[in-house]
């Protein structure tokens, strides 16, 4: 099963991010609640954890983007039952 990780809405007038680096790259393994990128906002800059545990398949969005949608997903996390 697959987990896409969104960009999450950390305030209420958060409308958008930049992805400044990812901590994880594709084929690494990550559990729940770890730190997968962190993310600046307008006023803070923010870590972005993993929802589940498994392995990087995919990181969607290169570091460096600017103007990041809330809702946008960043990457997917394949689970692979493993805790």
């Amino acid at each position: 099963m697959s987990t896409e990780v969104i960009l999450p809405k950390w305030g209420l007038t958060m409308e958008d991010g930049t992805l400044v680096t990812w901590l994880k790259q594709p084929g690494d393994r990550v559990e729940a609640g770890e730190i997968l990128a962190e993310v600046e906002t307008e006023k803070v800059t923010n870590e972005l954890e993993a929802p589940v545990s498994g392995i990087v398949s995919q990181v969607l969005v290169a570091e460096g983007t600017e103007e990041i949608a809330v809702g946008t997903v960043l990457c997917i996390i394949e689970e692979d039952g493993h805790d």
